[in-house]
């Protein structure tokens, strides 16, 4: 062997022993953080996209609420719908000592990058409600987006079986919005194939943004007003869609599905001015996140019976099914429930 050779051996000898004694150093560092935490309440870092959206209010403090009776601690930080912020708060949780990361992402694929450092020091990561994309979450827990999405295809069709339909998606940085459009494309492609229902337009907003909805259906409605049914992506960008058909005489006339069943929904729907909505128990998805946030904190296995492909391989998830509501539903689940009291939702009409 020459000394060249002997050289190049020695290296990669030298270079295997340094990261052998690197891994060792970080495994010794986070055993010594969870003993250090050994008796002390587990600290949870939420980091949450924004509180835009009428329900995130209620997953908050349903989240944390679980998460104190169960002995945890919560840090909140709210990014107000900007990715590079969200950024700086996660490396501001991490540095605050937390024991797990629960998220909800402004950006499906722009958070991969952080939570990835998060999970190299050892911290565990739970993509609450929208998924991280390529960044191996420990635990994904949602409700069936594809199934939201064709409940309210399918809520759409049976009141409109021939026409002109609209979809207004979510935004194109949440990959729930694009579970959610497959699963209407799941219902309504077959029906285009046969020609009972025309694509009139398909909007897909840069945010969940009102106005972004607006001024795409503004635009459609230009061109073609042979619309009679609208899909949009949520509740809130569903009340802009009847903002619009209202000022152009149209609604009533045009059959509106949303999600997320928020109250205003719920009250346009006893009214009449919207069709459906997709019900989605938050306190369900909130309580059950928060003890497998504490689970992960405390370093314990969490069972799962399915699993979501996160565009880099299979991760862990916690599924949960949606709830179709539409009139004559609405005393059977979001009432019933106590998910809004009827008095509320029936306030400007009669039960």
């Amino acid at each position: 062997m020459g000394r060249s050779d002997r050289r190049t051996v020695l290296f990669l000898v030298l270079a295997a022993s340094l990261a052998l004694v690197l891994v060792v150093l970080s495994t010794a560092c986070r055993g010594e953080r969870q003993r250090a935490r050994t008796g002390k309440p587990p600290v949870i870092g939420f980091s949450l996209d924004s509180l835009v959206v009428e329900r995130w209010k209620r997953d908050v403090d349903v989240f944390t609420k679980s998460a104190r009776d169960l002995g945890a601690e919560v840090l909140l930080e709210v990014a107000d719908q900007d990715a590079e912020v969200q950024e700086r708060q996660v490396r501001s949780l991490v540095e605050k000592g937390i024991d797990v990361l629960v998220i909800v992402p402004n950006d499906a694929d722009r958070l991969s990058t952080v939570v990835s450092e998060v999970k190299a020091r050892g911290i565990p990561v739970l993509s609450y409600d929208r998924l991280v994309r390529r960044a191996s979450v420990d635990l994904y827990i949602s409700f069936d987006n594809e199934k939201v999405g064709s409940l309210m295809a399918e809520a759409a069709a049976r009141a409109v079986p021939a026409g002109g339909f609209v979809i207004i998606n979510g935004a194109r940085s949440d990959y729930n919005a694009v579970m959610l459009n497959r699963g209407i494309h799941q219902v309504l492609d077959p029906r285009l194939v046969s020609g009972k229902t025309r694509l009139v337009g398909e909007i897909w907003p840069d945010t969940w943004d009102s106005g972004e909805a607006r001024l795409g259906l503004e635009s459609v409605l230009a061109r073609d007003r042979s619309i009679d049914a609208v899909l949009a992506g949520n509740d809130m960008l569903a009340e802009a869609v009847i903002r619009v058909l209202g000022e152009n005489r149209m609604m009533g006339k045009v059959k509106v599905t949303g999600q997320d069943a928020d109250l205003a929904a719920c009250q346009r729907i006893a009214e009449g001015s919207q069709l459906a909505t997709i019900y989605k128990p938050i306190d369900r998805l909130a309580l059950k996140a928060a003890g497998f946030a504490v689970m992960l904190a405390k370093g314990e296995p969490v069972p799962t019976d399915a699993t979501i492909d996160d565009g880099a391989g299979k991760v862990p998830y916690v599924r949960l099914e949606p709830v179709l509501v539409t009139r004559d539903l609405l005393k059977a689940t979001v009432i019933k429930d106590g998910f809004h009291a009827e008095s509320d939702v029936y306030r400007n009409v009669a039960p």
